[in-house]
């Protein structure tokens, strides 16, 4: 009871000192969303992307699930959660940019390394079966199940996703056209930091190091 007077209190707050102000946008966003960007993130409830990236209402359209998985295309009378979204995403509000975030120390990414102790459920089994081979691969790798294979597959499991979004035509189209681009970040939550995959280098790195305005901002503060 105490969670639940918490969240009314805050929405109160939130109210008076958001909501309300003059310069508060929810009378713009009244005539409807214009988001540039669209992250698919982890359901963990310490990783909220619009907290971690300080987004405003607006800002970003958001679908989060276990693992932040987008499974591959599918064609066919099944129920498409995550790919519906994806849909309304690209088709509909036309974003630029599709985020797949992953984080360290993933609960379902841990579940799917140790998938015999879920074995037994009734839907993450198998929703975490869309990422499978890539535990396979990573354990056939490491020789074991440890916090380094766990980290790995967390990052492999950004990358497959990534290239999944690749087997929508639509998405595969507008990329081809240069019209929407697709990113593969990691949170790590132990050091705070950003990490983005680089196409280049094949590794994760620093989003510090790969964006030149935070680059200058980092090497400032330093001096």
């Amino acid at each position: 009871m105490k969670d639940i007077q918490k969240f009314i209190a805050g929405f109160r707050n939130f109210r008076k000192e958001y909501f309300s102000r003059e310069d508060a946008p929810f009378e713009i966003l009244l005539k409807g969303q214009n988001p540039t960007t669209m992250v698919i993130a982890c359901s963990d409830s310490r990783t909220d992307p619009s907290f971690i990236m300080q987004c405003e209402p607006g800002d970003i359209f958001v679908v989060r699930n276990v693992a932040n998985i987008v499974p591959p295309y599918e064609s066919d009378e099944g129920f498409h959660g995550v790919s519906s979204a994806i849909e309304y995403a690209v088709k509909v509000l036309k974003v630029e940019h599709l985020i797949v975030l992953g984080h360290s120390l993933c609960g379902g990414i841990d579940a799917l390394m140790h998938d015999d102790k879920v074995r037994h459920t009734e839907f993450l089994y198998k929703w975490l079966s869309v990422m499978r081979p890539v535990r396979e691969e990573v354990v056939d790798h490491f020789g074991e199940v440890n916090k380094r294979s766990c980290t790995a597959c967390e990052m492999a499991g950004i990358l497959r996703s990534v290239r999944n979004l690749m087997t929508f035509p639509w998405i595969k189209e507008r990329v081809g056209e240069g019209k929407l681009s697709l990113h593969g970040w990691y949170f790590e939550m132990e050091s705070g930091q950003l990490l983005s995959y680089m196409r280049e280098t094949e590794t994760f790195e620093p989003l510090s190091m790969c964006c030149p305005v935070l680059k200058r901002e980092q090497e400032d503060e330093s001096e």
